[in-house]
């Protein structure tokens, strides 16, 4: 049950909410229903939590490399150039990720 109610926890249901899953368990074989349909929401929500986070970090990712890039060639006039079109495909899609 502590697995389970950390990972509620982590999936950002509130307390109150963890509580009332905590009852239903209880309750027996008459709430699984209810118990499955609100993990299928925890689900949902912490998929599209996941997708946001892998847009943020493709843009991260991006500039990391984009920085570097700069560095090395003492400017960004390169880069510029190259965006979107002539970014090497890897990094493209990073790019393209972080900027849909």
């Amino acid at each position: 049950m502590l697995r389970i109610i950390d990972c509620l926890k982590k999936t950002g249901l509130e307390i109150k909410d963890i509580k009332k899953f905590v009852a239903m368990a209880q309750e027996g074989p008459s709430s699984y229903a209810a118990r499955k349909e609100l993990f299928e929401v925890r689900r949902t929500q912490a998929e599209g939590e996941i997708a946001r986070l892998q847009k943020a970090l493709a843009m991260v990712k991006f500039k990391c490399w984009y920085y570097e890039t700069a560095q090395k060639d003492g400017g960004e006039e390169r880069l510029w150039e190259m965006i979107p079109d002539g970014l090497p495909k890897d990094i493209r899609k990073l790019y393209d990720l972080g900027h849909s």
